[in-house]
C-alpha cells in the first residue's frame, strides 16, 4: 500500500504538507481518506496574497483539482486515479472538496490562481454556469483547463473526459425494458415507472433523462413518475417511498439515474414497502462499490459503469504531455488502448464549453457485459 503526499483546501484555508492515508474497506479497499469531515488528513496554514513559488523552486508542475463532493465513491475514485498518477510522475497535487457549492470552486480556483499550478482538473459541479468566469480566469493566465464528470458550460475546457452520459442511459433503459419483457412473455405491459433522477440544475441529470426518455417515449403504455433524488440516498429514498405509495401496484419498473449514490435508497424505500427490488429491474448508470453489492445481491438489474478512475488517470497523463509540449488526442482522433475497458474512445468538439474536445469513453453494462468481480472495474481496483 502506498502513501502519497498531496495538497489539500478546504474552502478559503489553504491546507498544505497533507498525508493521503489510504484506508482499506473490505474486499475491494474504498479508498477512506479522512479529516475535518472530508477525507483527508491535513495540517493547516494560512493563506498568502502572493503566488506561492514552491513549485517552481522544487522543479515540479503543480495541478490543482476541485471535486464536487468528497464522500461519493467516484469521486474517491477520480481522487485516487489522480493522486496515483501524480506521484508516478512527479507532480505536485491540489485538491479542494468543494461540497458541490460553485462559490466554493470560484473560491478555490483563485487560490490556485495565487498559487501558481499548471493546470486545472474540475472533477464534478452541479451549477456549471456560475462557475464560468472562474475557468475563463484560468484561461486568461494560460493554465491548461481539464474536465470530469460534468464539463463548465463556458469559457475553454482543453479536454472533457468522460463517458456519453445520453448513450449510457439508453443502454441501461434499453436493458431494463429487456428485463420488462421477459417477465411478462415478450411483451411491455401497461403500468408506471418511477425514474429517481438526481439534482434537477444539474447537466449530468439532463442528459440522463434525455438517454432514459428516448427509450421509454417507444412505450406509451409507460407513465413515467419522477422523484428528485438530489444524488444522495436520503432524498432517494424518500421520493421512491412517495411515489410507491402513490402508485402502488401500477408500478412495473424504477429506473434510478445513479445507483452508487442513490441506489441504496430506492432499494430500501422498495423494502420497506414489502416488495421485492428484483421485481422492478432497477436499472441506472454509475455502479460505485454499493452499486457492486446490490447487484451481487440482485436488487439491482443493470447499470453502466462510470470509468471514473481511468478518466482521471488520462486526464492528468495529458496535462503532464500539455507541460512538457507534447500534443495530446484532438478532435477527430480515436483513443485506443488494448485491453481496457474504456477503449476505444472518441475525440469530438466541446458541445457544453465555448470551446475544447470532449473524449468520450466506452462504459459497459453490469453484469450483462461485464462481471461484477472484472479486475478492470474501478470499484475493484482501489
Amino acid at each position: 500500500m502506498k502513501y502519497f503526499s498531496v495538497s489539500i483546501y478546504k474552502e478559503e484555508t489553504i491546507l498544505k504538507n497533507t498525508t493521503v492515508v489510504q484506508c482499506w474497506k473490505g474486499r475491494r479497499g474504498i479508498a477512506l481518506l479522512i479529516a475535518l469531515g472530508l477525507i483527508f488528513a491535513v495540517s493547516i496554514t494560512g493563506c498568502s496574497n502572493k503566488k506561492a513559488d514552491t513549485g517552481a523552486a522544487s522543479g515540479k508542475k503543480k495541478i490543482g483539482m476541485v471535486v464536487k463532493m468528497a464522500s461519493a465513491g467516484y469521486i474517491q475514485a477520480f481522487v485516487n486515479g489522480a493522486t496515483t498518477t501524480c506521484a508516478e510522475l512527479g507532480i505536485e497535487l491540489k485538491v479542494v472538496d468543494a461540497q458541490a457549492d460553485s462559490l466554493k470552486i470560484m473560491n478555490a480556483i483563485d487560490t490556485f490562481i495565487v498559487e501558481g499550478i499548471d493546470g486545472f482538473i474540475l472533477a464534478g459541479a452541479e451549477d456549471l454556469v456560475t462557475l464560468v468566469p472562474g475557468i475563463e480566469a484560468l484561461n486568461a493566465e494560460k493554465i491548461p483547463v481539464f474536465a470530469l464528470d460534468t464539463c463548465p458550460e463556458g469559457g475553454h475546457v482543453d479536454m472533457f473526459i468522460t463517458f456519453s452520459i445520453e448513450d449510457s442511459s439508453r443502454k441501461a433503459a434499453t436493458q431494463m425494458i429487456e428485463g420488462l419483457k421477459q417477465k411478462n412473455g415478450g411483451t411491455v405491459p401497461a403500468g408506471v415507472v418511477i425514474e429517481i433522477t438526481g439534482s434537477l440544475v444539474d447537466m449530468f441529470t439532463t442528459q440522463c433523462h434525455e438517454g432514459f426518455t428516448s427509450v421509454l417515449s417507444q412505450y406509451p403504455q409507460l407513465r413515467v413518475v419522477q422523484g428528485e433524488g438530489h444524488w444522495n440516498n436520503d432524498d432517494s429514498y424518500n421520493r421512491t417511498s412517495d411515489l410507491l405509495t402513490r402508485y402502488g401496484d401500477e408500478v412495473v419498473a424504477v429506473y434510478v439515474q445513479t445507483p452508487d449514490i442513490m441506489g441504496s435508497g430506492a432499494v430500501a424505500a422498495i423494502e420497506s414497502a414489502g416488495k421485492n427490488p428484483a421485481d422492478y429491474f432497477i436499472s441506472g448508470i454509475c455502479i460505485g462499490p454499493e452499486g457492486i453489492d446490490l447487484i451481487n445481491d440482485g436488487k439491482l438489474y443493470a447499470v453502466v459503469e462510470q470509468p471514473a478512475l481511468d478518466s482521471a488517470i488520462l486526464a492528468v497523463r495529458y496535462l503532464n504531455d500539455l507541460f512538457n509540449g507534447k500534443a495530446i488526442p484532438k478532435i477527430g482522433d480515436t483513443v485506443v488502448q488494448e485491453g481496457q475497458l474504456w477503449s476505444p474512445a472518441s475525440v469530438v468538439e466541446n458541445t457544453d464549453a465555448d470551446s475544447g474536445a470532449t473524449m468520450i469513453l466506452q462504459g459497459p453494462l453490469v453484469p450483462q457485459e461485464a462481471a461484477t468481480n472484472n479486475p478492470l472495474l474501478w470499484e475493484n481496483q482501489i
